[in-house]
């Protein structure tokens, strides 16, 4: 699947559109990371837990986009987009979307 975030494929044409296909993960704090993190904003610097669990909740987010656009038949999804929300005080959702479609060499 060939991920791209401008809404054109330099040298391929688009052959089908196939609609607006989305993943999203609410992912929730841990206790340890939580604890950490707390430490982490009385010294200052990246909280790398927290980092970590964006990054997961990315790559579940974009792993069922592509499952979604793969069912449709699509080759690629462009124009791709990452939204965040707090969904509770201990809870982010991570929503990426973009448009699936079909390409081929021109």
């Amino acid at each position: 699947m060939l991920l791209i975030n401008m809404e054109f494929a330099p040298d391929k044409k688009i052959v089908q559109h196939l609609g607006l296909v989305q993943g999203s993960v609410v992912q929730a704090k841990h206790v340890g990371r939580d604890i950490m993190a707390s430490l982490k904003n009385i010294v200052g610097g990246e909280l790398k837990g927290y980092t970590e669990l964006m990054n997961e909740a990315r790559e579940a987010a974009t792993g069922r986009m592509c499952e979604q656009a793969e069912q449709l038949g699509a080759n690629a999804i462009l124009n791709i987009r990452f939204a965040t929300s707090t969904v509770t005080a201990s809870a982010s959702e991570i929503l990426v979307y973009g448009s699936a479609v079909i390409l081929e060499d021109r």
